[in-house]
C-alpha cells in the first residue's frame, strides 16, 4: 500500500509574512498561516502550492556558490499516523537517512537524501 502523499516546495527566508505576500500577488494565491508559527502556505485555485519558513538564521543565497543556506527544499506531506509507513517506503526506494528522528506530534519531520543526493523531509500534515 502506498501511503497518501502531498509535496510542497519550501522557501527560506527571514520574514516569512513579506514574501508569502509577494508570492500570493505574483500568483493571484492567498497566503495562509496553519499551527506551525514558522510556516505560511501559498495556495493558488490553480494547484499552486508553496511554503515560505522562518528560518532564524536566514542568509540570502549567494548563487552560484553552494556554500551558503539551503535556501529551498522539498516537503513530502503525511497523515501523522502514516508517518512510520511513509518512511518505510522512501528507504524501500532508495533514500537515505540523513535525520530520521521520530518527534512525533506536530514538528514530526525526518529529513533523508534521495538517491542523487537532495535532500527531503516526510513531514507530518498539519490541521
Amino acid at each position: 500500500m502506498t501511503v497518501r502523499k502531498t509535496s510542497v516546495l519550501v522557501l527560506d527566508c527571514a520574514e516569512p509574512e513579506t514574501l508569502a505576500d509577494f508570492y500570493a500577488r505574483l500568483l493571484g494565491a492567498r497566503a495562509e498561516r496553519g499551527a506551525d508559527p514558522d510556516f505560511i502556505d501559498v495556495i493558488a485555485e490553480e494547484g499552486v502550492r508553496l511554503s515560505v519558513r522562518r528560518d532564524h538564521g536566514y542568509a540570502p543565497p549567494s548563487w552560484p556558490r553552494p556554500d551558503d543556506s539551503q535556501q529551498a527544499h522539498l516537503h513530502i506531506l503525511v497523515d501523522g499516523e502514516d508517518m512510520d509507513e511513509a518512511e518505510r517506503e522512501a528507504i524501500g526506494l532508495g533514500a537515505t537517512p540523513v535525520e530520521a528522528k521520530v518527534s512525533a506530534g506536530v514538528r514530526d519531520v525526518r529529513t533523508y537524501a534521495d538517491p542523487a543526493g537532495h535532500s527531503f523531509t516526510l513531514t507530518a500534515r498539519l490541521g
